[in-house]
């Protein structure tokens, strides 16, 4: 196992500089450049020094000894003051030392996974740390990287094992009386699991959500103000706005925090007919776009029949408020007028939808719960039949337990890894 180093924080000047160092080679390396052995786990101030005996840097130096590290190795990670010059001398000597190599982007985390400090779901989680904007982004990445999902996935597969247990007790046995009957407590198991697992994977959606961001379509007949409620509620000239129908004639897309929530603003093209070749694609395009959104804002008046239909949650305005004398119910982008009641009220409604979001995060971990969903259905239609099935109820399960394992990565993900690891800066 090669001895990796890499820069572990941000690149460029800053107050502070991490540089990590991990594999069996560590403390060795950390000795050469402080000119003296390091304690086998702790804290200490050294001069760092080079082959040479060339000054470079004073640092706070830290240990950890095998398995009591982030990658479960030798590790030692340097304090350097954040100058660049700093920074790039003490990677420069590393990478002067025996047996050390600068580390592959994610490959500190990739070897915490591979010595069994983390689980897959738990390195997804740091990931989506690493790139959190938002506070409700924020929360759901460490719900993750604690192992939420793993503790989870872990009760459900010991009560999948106790289930299969007690099966192959009464196949072990059909030739003999077994004194209890064991498959009242067998379908108590599978029924438990199978609640768990309906209700983690229907709110994955929502859960995906809150990683990905929300989407929020602004949509309307042209020249109905959509484009400067959207500017509005960005702050800034994000769309083109002007008196002639058809100006926006793309999807318009406005990322920003909407109380502590990731949301996309989405300014569509104005509903109407057309023979506009160019223009029609942009309204076909706003249609698929609105009927995909989350929530959608329909700019029209109280008799206007809408191209697109409303959902529930979705909401309804006036539009221009400015140029009302009775603007109840109506906002204005251009005025400032209900902008902020629409603030409260979108983030209202998203945030009531927070509840209804699962631990799991992404398309995989779905499809690995949907998959032992359907394993526990026939599982409990072969139970149905009788003893003489038991042996494929069984198998069934298993499949089921082998399902929750590709979950949290234990087995079947060597595909994954690469995709993952590449999203990793080369420090993590």
């Amino acid at each position: 196992m090669d001895t990796i180093f890499a820069l572990a924080s941000a690149q460029g000047k800053a107050g502070v500089a991490v540089i990590r160092v991990s594999g069996p080679l560590a403390l060795e390396a950390g000795a050469q450049l402080c000119g003296n052995e390091l304690p086998a786990r702790g804290t200490s101030l050294r001069i760092l020094k080079n082959e040479a005996g060339e000054r470079l840097d004073e640092a706070l130096v830290l240990t950890f000894t095998s398995p009591n590290s982030f990658t479960g190795e030798n590790t030692v990670e340097f304090q350097t003051h954040g100058s660049t010059a700093v920074v790039a001398a003490v990677l420069d000597s590393l990478g002067r030392t025996d047996g050390l190599r600068m580390a592959e982007p994610g490959e500190f985390t990739r070897r915490a996974l591979e010595n069994g400090n983390l689980d897959l779901a738990q390195v997804e989680g740091l990931a989506d740390l690493i790139d959190a904007e938002t506070e409700a982004q924020r929360k759901q990445a460490q719900a993750i990287l604690a192992g939420a999902l793993g503790e989870l996935a872990e009760g459900w597969r010991a009560k999948l094992i106790r289930a299969a247990s007690l099966i192959e007790v009464t196949i072990d046995f059909a030739d003999e009386e077994v004194p209890v009957d064991v498959t009242p407590e067998v379908i108590a198991l599978l029924a438990d699991v199978q609640a768990g697992l309906e209700k983690e994977s229907v709110g994955v959606r929502i859960a995906e959500r809150i990683r990905s961001g929300f989407e929020v379509a602004i949509v309307g007949a042209p020249n109905v103000g959509k484009s400067t409620l959207l500017n509005a509620l960005a702050g800034r000239e994000a769309a083109i706005t002007s008196e002639y129908a058809g100006t926006t004639r793309d999807i318009i897309e406005v990322r920003m925090d909407l109380s502590g929530l990731p949301v996309t603003l989405l300014d569509t093209a104005g509903l109407r007919d057309t023979e506009d070749h160019v223009e029609g694609i942009g309204i076909a395009l706003a249609r698929k776009r609105a009927e995909d959104a989350d929530l959608r804002v329909f700019l029209a008046e109280d008799d206007e029949i809408l191209d697109v239909e409303m959902r529930a949650g979705d909401i309804r305005l006036r539009p221009k408020a400015d140029l009302r004398s009775d603007d109840e119910g109506a906002v204005s982008g251009r005025s400032g007028q209900g902008v902020d009641r629409l603030v409260d009220h979108v983030s209202s409604v998203l945030r009531n939808r927070l509840g209804q979001a699962s631990i799991a995060t992404r398309a995989r971990h779905r499809d690995a719960m949907l998959l032992a969903l359907a394993n526990l259905t026939d599982a409990q239609d072969i139970l149905g039949r009788g003893p003489e099935f038991y042996d494929i109820a069984a198998e069934e399960m298993r499949s089921a337990i082998r399902a929750l394992e590709m979950l949290v990565g234990r087995i079947g993900v060597e595909n994954l890894l690469d995709e993952i690891f590449s999203s990793f800066c080369l420090g993590k």
